[in-house]
């Protein structure tokens, strides 16, 4: 089995600790994994497992071993593996499986997924329309919004239109919320890169300028009052099941759920697993996340944020299609208060990719 990670996006660091935590939850007597890390400049280099076990756990200190041997995928090498790993120097490697443990752009995208399959290697996580639909904010909502789905009122301004029309975007970005307050967002990214809370038009038009150094399109969110920030993790293809749910209960400066709050101040949120909600929520968040996963298309695994208001009203935030997997990220203590230890998570996984390719592979490719 391959395992994908590092990749060429702002997220770079988390996926590495990501592959770190799925690496040391792998059932040893099933599967041998060859590590690839995929550097910013997009090479796909053959990886240590010493190296990647032996990173620290703050992002901004963990690396890929930039001298390693270069590597890439080649599809149908045998009648016993789906594909091989080509390293330079070396015998080519079996490749059966592949768990591609990447966030954000040229990774969860769907841009890997696309390559996988047309590779016909199996591999964890939403397919090529899934991976695409929950990686781009934009489009995300639009689909859930059609399928009466709860989200957010929310503007979607790409570069073009905030070079040409600052004054107009900033109108229309105040309307979201009373007091004019707002978050900012990639439309492309996850673990809270490039967001920004911002108030007024002075302070939104430095978080636009933010979010579009790292996409060229990005969604504004009016914020919502007394907002609790609820997440529920999904697992499964046809017949996905729905975790706990959690909540995040944010105590860092940035006064959200940022990416500092997230993996570098240890003390800048913390969990509740489960949150504390009244009688039904709890089911009724579930089905929402279950819901939401349908909606978009996805297989395998995801996790599904939630606002809740002071009003009791829950809206769908986002989904992730490969949620962070590090030691401290929400998807594998949601599923071990559900009963599901990390060991028996990842390999569920890994049965969920290998029952999805075993179905393609039915398919009829003929007519006639």
């Amino acid at each position: 089995m391959a395992v994908l990670f590092g990749g060429r996006s702002a997220e770079h660091e988390i996926s590495i600790l990501s592959a770190r935590f799925v690496v040391e939850s792998l059932d040893r007597e099933r599967f041998e994994p060859l590590l690839i890390g995929i550097d910013k400049g997009g090479r796909w280099l053959l990886q240590e497992e010493a190296l990647l076990l032996g990173q620290s756990r703050d992002p901004r200190l963990v690396r890929l071993n930039a001298a390693a041997p270069a590597a890439q995928l080649a599809p149908f090498p045998s009648n016993t593996a789906c594909a091989s790993l080509e390293v330079a120097g070396r015998a080519a490697l079996d490749v059966d499986l592949v768990f591609p443990v990447l966030h954000g752009p040229m990774g969860e995208d769907g841009t890997v997924q696309g390559l996988l399959t047309l590779a016909d290697v199996p591999f964890v996580g939403s397919g090529v329309l899934g991976s695409a639909a929950g990686m781009d904010k934009d489009v995300m909502k639009r689909l859930l919004r059609d399928a009466g789905l709860p989200v957010v009122p929310h503007v979607t301004v790409r570069a073009a239109r905030w070079e040409r029309g600052r004054a107009g975007v900033l109108e229309q970005a105040l309307l979201l919320h009373e007091e004019g307050l707002v978050f900012v967002k990639p439309a492309n990214l996850g673990s809270s890169v490039g967001v920004s809370k911002a108030r007024g038009r002075d302070e939104i038009a430095v978080a636009i300028d933010e979010a579009l150094g790292f996409d060229d399109k990005v969604v504004i969110e009016g914020a919502v009052s007394g907002v609790r920030e609820l997440e529920c993790a999904v697992l499964g293809n046809d017949d996905p099941i729905a975790s706990r749910v959690g909540e995040v209960v944010v105590s860092h400066p940035d006064g959200f759920y940022s990416y500092a709050a997230k993996y570098v101040d240890e003390h800048g949120a913390t969990t509740v697993i489960p949150a504390q909600l009244e009688p039904g929520e709890e089911e009724r968040v579930q089905r929402l996340a279950l819901e939401t996963f349908v909606a978009l298309g996805c297989e395998g695994l995801a996790r599904v944020d939630f606002f809740r208001g002071e009003d009791g009203r829950v809206f769908v935030n986002e989904l992730n299609t490969m949620p962070g997997f590090t030691s401290i990220s929400m998807y594998p203590k949601l599923f071990e208060a559900s009963g599901i230890g990390a060991h028996e998570l990842v390999s569920r996984l890994v049965d969920l990719a290998l029952e999805r390719a075993e179905r393609r592979r039915k398919l009829r490719t003929s007519y006639g």
